[in-house]
This record gives C-alpha cells, structure tokens and sequence, in this order.
C-alpha cells in the first residue's frame, strides 16, 4: 500500500538532470515564470524513514533525485508555476504537502508566496489555520541578486534569483510534527529545508 502511494504520488513527475546532478525542468509554456525548488539531500530519507512522502499537487509537478527518496542522496525537486508577483512571488493553485502513510494524516501548504524583501516564505496550513503564516525562511536573502537579461529581439526581460537557501520557520518543525503525528522533535525547529531558483518572465517596456 505504503510503496502504491509513493509511485502514485511521483508518476507524474517531469525531470532533467545536468550532469552537475542540478534539476531543471522546461516551463510548462514559453514565458512562463517558475520557481524551482529542491530538497536539501537528506531530508527526504528523514520524512520516509518516519513514514512522511513530500509531493506537490496543482499546477506544480515533483520528482526525485538520487537513488530513491529513502537514500542519503534523495531529493525531492519542485517545478511551481508563479502566478503573480503584486504581493510577493505567488504560486495560486500549487501545493507542497506531506503526508503520513502510517496514520493518512496530511499537512498541506497551501498557495505559497515567497517575500524576498522579508526572507521568508508564508503559506496557508488548512490542517492549523484560514490565515497565512511563515512556513520557511530564506536565511541567505540579503545575499540574494537579480540577474536581469533582456532579449530585445523577443521583446522579453528574464530576471533570475538562484539559490536561496530555505530553513523551517520558527514553530514550523514542531507544528508539522504535531499535526502529522509524528513524535516530538521529529522536525527540529530552524532545519535546513533546500533551496530554491526563481525565474521571472516579462515583456521589456517600449521607451
């Protein structure tokens, strides 16, 4: 049962791999901004070993780097599209969900926004609240710089943050333990999440 969830959960991924190891996908459609995102090696084996698979569902797609998730090399990799960039890096429709197949309990995070200027990442937690909260930060974020490249023949501006790397939000670790039923301190709080590259697609403006 466990290993049918597991291969139904990522048979619908979409990967290529460099062969540096880095994931990168195609956009689902040209100019279409993502945020790529991936696990810190490890961390899978972590959740599988209590029993937890890491997926997404919506508009993002997911896979699997390494040998296995249940391997010290595992990683899982996100493909999100962004939606909208008014209020921060939006992801409406995309959820990062970790689910227990011992006790089928699941915490999802919900439409993820990513605020570069509050190094953070906040996302509604159905299983905790109605209301937004910090479920990541982004403890490299004052280092962060936007490479900005034009295409003036296609009329397209691209600018890219690479590697901004994630931690657990204060309580984060603790509350995902609790609702997942997991023993406490099973995620300790302030723990290296991944990193994640944004990629952002806009037409250049006629002077």
């Amino acid at each position: 049962m466990r290993s049918k969830l597991i291969a139904s959960a990522l048979s619908v991924a979409v990967l290529a791999a460099t062969g540096t190891g880095y994931a990168v996908a195609d956009t689902s459609k040209p100019g279409q901004s993502m945020t790529h995102m991936k696990t810190g090696a490890g961390l899978s084996a972590l959740l599988e070993g209590a029993g937890v698979v890491l997926y997404v569902q919506g508009g993002a797609t997911s896979a699997v780097m390494g040998d296995s998730i249940a391997s010290a090399n595992g990683q899982v990799v996100f493909h999100i599209p962004i939606t909208g960039t008014k209020s921060g890096v939006q992801h409406v429709g995309s959820n990062i969900v970790f689910f227990n197949t011992s006790n089928d309990k699941q915490v999802t995070l919900k439409n993820p926004v990513i605020d570069l200027a509050k190094g953070q990442i906040t996302a509604v937690i159905p299983q905790a609240s109605a209301d937004a909260m910090a479920v990541l930060n982004i403890t490299n974020a004052a280092a962060l710089k936007a490479k900005v490249t034009n295409d003036r023949k296609a009329g397209v501006s691209t600018t890219a943050y690479a590697g901004a790397t994630l931690a657990l939000a204060p309580g984060i670790g603790a509350a995902l333990a609790s609702l997942l039923g997991l023993p406490e301190g099973a995620l300790p709080d302030g723990a290296a999440f991944g990193s994640a590259d944004v990629t952002l697609y806009g037409k250049i403006k006629k002077k």
